[in-house]
């Protein structure tokens, strides 16, 4: 921790009270930037939640259920560009606030960052520091109306946080979960999420649960992902490697902190800087690389005869980000669940076009299991996947991997499902043109009422459900 040693002795209480106040640094630029004091059109937020929750179940998990969407295998459920939702999208999700994760070795300041951006320092709530390696459990810190520490057991057993798929880690990884409530006004709108330091020295069992599949299941949530670094630890070992192997396909989402710049001189700090990009170099293979952010985030003074201007500027450039991901969470909420739509929609032709390719195929005299493993086994033979993307509107690059399927129907028999064209009922309508309308027409015009400020309130035939005739587009006339 630095220290400000002072020569001459304080003589009176007024100059003691005065010492903590003049090496805290001030913090007010971080509530203009992120605009803390801004009241948030509340009631127009909880229309849109609603209209979006009513859109996705009515819409999109319908098809969800009927094809077992949730039995593809987890990898290849993609939402929006750098992140993954659920098999099954659940209201926790939907309405969760976007998530801010800290990556990185240990005792690089990820702690110390979230206290400063909190203003926790030196109050009884704020996380623990040191030196030594000091988190080793993953933190999950989010607004209550109360400040409360919740045990990892409870968070995966309410539904409601949108953290219960985290149970499938094991009881070993509950343990080192923990959740912490607090009211602040940075938490109504944001959750951030602090994670044990990466030791190279550490084997992966020694952990007792597996510890990179955790991070990948928060990463695959992340809307912004902070990988933080100090001028002591710029080496990169195979558990570093290996979490840089999991951000792939991810790097708008990552944003990375030289942290404690202050502690070094000028000439030594562009070294650093230099050194970091080489360590890093062979693990981020893009065209254009995720920003580097240079400064010291943490509640006290920069160092004299440092780069104090620069650094002030990289942190409210930092801040801005994390305004940007702020400002626009429910515009990407809505795309997150467009384009879980757009997977579940293709979901469903697959297995229609698997469907229909079997029957056409079996005889009276033909084995269906054999009939249909070859089906599976090459279906570029029977253009499956072709003939998805030759009469809807599916870009090649939004398929599902082929052995995914073949996983898929080794638990789901092809009788169990039924074509797109037996999905229709008189009340309920069809589910492919559902989904088609909410992909084409219900969602965007939901993002378009909030871009342009109006309310996106219920009508009155949303609200209480009027049914319409549905059009069965399979029907031969």
């Amino acid at each position: 921790m630095k220290l400000t040693f002072f020569v001459s002795l304080l003589s009176t209480e007024e100059e003691e009270e005065e010492l903590p106040t003049s090496i805290l640094r001030d913090r007010s630029h971080i509530e203009e930037t992120l605009r803390l004091a801004s009241e948030e059109p509340a009631s127009d937020y909880a229309a849109a939640l609603q209209k979006l929750r009513k859109i996705y179940h009515t819409s999109i998990k319908p098809m969800e259920q009927a094809y077992k969407y949730n039995e593809l295998r987890q990898h290849e459920i993609s939402a929006y560009p750098g992140r993954t939702l659920g098999a099954s999208a659940t209201d926790g999700e939907i309405t969760s606030k976007p998530m801010v994760l800290f990556l990185g070795p240990w005792s690089v300041g990820k702690s110390s960052m979230i206290n400063y951006l909190l203003g926790l320092q030196d109050t009884p709530y704020q996380l623990y520091t040191g030196a030594e390696p000091t988190t080793s459990e993953f933190t999950v810190i989010t607004y209550g109306e109360k400040i409360r520490s919740i045990e990892g057991i409870v968070m995966a057993a309410d539904s409601s946080r949108s953290f219960s798929p985290l149970e499938k880690f094991g009881q070993n990884f509950l343990e080192k979960l923990v959740g912490i409530e607090m009211p602040h006004k940075l938490l109504e709108r944001v959750t951030f999420v602090d994670t044990p330091g990466i030791i190279e020295n550490r084997k992966q069992q020694e952990r007792g649960y597996p510890f990179n599949d955790v991070c990948q299941w928060f990463i695959d949530r992340a809307d912004l992902i902070f990988v933080v670094f100090d001028p002591t630890k710029l080496d990169v070992g195979l558990e570093l490697e290996m979490l840089f192997r999991q951000l792939k396909g991810r790097e708008s989402q990552i944003r990375i902190i030289l942290n404690k710049a202050d502690s070094l001189a000028t000439q030594d700090l562009m070294r650093v800087y230099g050194a970091l990009f080489w360590s890093l170099a062979p693990l981020i293979n893009v065209t254009e690389p995720p920003r580097v952010y240079v400064s010291s985030f943490w509640p006290y003074e920069y160092e004299p005869d440092t780069s104090r201007d620069l650094f002030k500027r990289e942190e409210i450039s930092l801040l801005e980000d994390l305004n940007q991901v702020i400002e626009n969470r429910l515009e990407n909420k809505i795309a997150f669940i467009r384009q879980h739509g757009i997977r579940v929609r293709i979901h469903g032709l697959l297995v229609d076009r698997y469907v229909q390719t079997f029957k056409d195929k079996m005889s009276f005299f033909s084995d269906p299991e054999l009939v249909f493993q070859e089906i599976v086994d090459d279906p570029d033979k029977f253009y499956i996947f072709k003939s998805i993307l030759a009469k809807t509107n599916v870009s090649k690059f939004d398929l599902p991997n082929r052995d995914a399927y073949r996983d898929f129907f080794g638990i789901n028999p092809i009788t169990s499902f039924k074509p797109l064209s037996a999905q229709c009922s008189y009340m309920g309508g069809c589910l492919l043109d559902k989904i088609e309308r909410a992909i084409t027409a219900e969602l965007p015009g939901l993002l378009s009422s909030i871009t342009s400020g109006k309310n996106p309130s219920l009508s009155s035939c949303e609200a209480t459900g009027c049914g319409e005739k549905p059009k069965n587009r399979y029907r031969r006339h």
